[in-house]
């Protein structure tokens, strides 16, 4: 007997999916949505079974988890990608439920194996990171200087312009910045303690100085203190430094105040490296980011939407 719905199923297939949902909820501390996603791939996909395995017949077949083979699930997957045209990341979340909902399945004996596991994900193309326009950059210099720190103004800014790690720069101390009249550079100890020397430009040397000089606490052992210090008795060098998580909270606290959405340390860097693969070569890109590989960098190579998108018009004809 079929319910009405996108995705009809029988009572075969309705008791399939109510049984997963008992599991999920009494043994999971799963959200909602979350919830909700497993259960509909699930649903879908049942009812894409029951309507394969019935075509050309005169009975209609119930779903049957015993039933579904390898070739079955990779028949799926080629229908959401040629039919539905879903994009891969949606896909594989498609293919993660179904292989989740079969693992528990052979663990219930409901199934003799898992069809689900040699199945693999759709491959994609790893989205360019997150590009701050000069707008967005703009605005969150402006709110660091108008409602923040020295200490955050100096951060800020020399995140910028140096495309450091988080961790990288939580570490600096004020004996790794060397700043000359005209030129300057911070040493860096970065992933696996590889040590490269980055170029201060001008803003940045700026920035530092005048934070140095003028706000650093004498003594201090980072280059960037926490305002909770490990204690009175020390004074300046019982300063800790700030943590990856304290400079998440940095930046978006000003991000907010700069009305930007969604900014991350990790954006800062992204911000240096795609403006710096403007106008360096990669293997040049590569020893400033502290990069192993050019594949890594390559990521900065490639273009957002709106470069693509004025690279195309172009070559319009009007």
């Amino acid at each position: 007997m079929r319910r009405s719905g996108d995705a009809a199923l029988s009572a075969a297939g309705v008791e399939a999916v109510e049984g997963y949902d008992r599991y999920l909820r009494e043994r999971h501390d799963l959200s909602e949505p979350t919830l909700r996603n497993y259960l509909s791939d699930l649903r879908l996909f049942a009812a894409w079974c029951e309507r394969s395995w019935s075509e050309g017949r005169e009975e209609e077949h119930d779903f049957d988890p015993a039933m579904v083979t390898t070739p079955t699930l990779t028949e799926y997957r080629s229908r959401l990608r040629t039919v539905l045209g879903l994009k891969p990341a949606t896909i594989n979340r498609h293919l993660a439920s179904l292989k989740r909902y079969f693992g528990w399945a052979v663990e219930e004996g409901i199934v003799a194996r898992d069809p689900a596991k040699a199945v693999k994900l759709v491959p994609s193309v790893p989205k360019p990171p997150r590009h701050l326009d000069d707008r967005e950059e703009a605005a969150l210099v402006a709110a660091v200087a108008k409602y923040g720190t020295p200490r955050d103004r100096a951060l800020i800014i020399t995140a910028l312009h140096t495309g450091l790690r988080a961790e990288e720069l939580c570490g600096l101390r004020p004996e790794h910045v060397a700043i000359a009249r005209r030129s300057g550079h911070i040493k860096v100890w970065g992933k696996r303690g590889k040590y490269r020397e980055v170029p201060l430009n001008s803003t940045a040397r700026e920035a530092l100085s005048s934070y140095i000089e003028e706000s650093l606490p004498a003594g201090a052992r980072c280059l960037f203190p926490s305002k909770k210090g490990l204690g009175d008795s020390d004074g300046a060098r019982g300063l800790a430094p700030i943590t990856p998580r304290a400079l998440r909270y940095i930046v978006a606290r000003y991000a907010r105040l700069a009305g930007v959405e969604d900014v991350s340390p990790h954006d800062l860097r992204h911000r240096f490296g795609y403006r710096m693969a403007k106008s360096v070569p990669l293997h040049r890109l590569a020893q400033l980011m502290g990069h192993d590989s050019l594949d890594t960098t390559m990521l900065y190579v490639r273009g957002t939407k709106a470069d693509l998108q004025a690279a195309v018009e172009g070559i319009a004809w009007a």
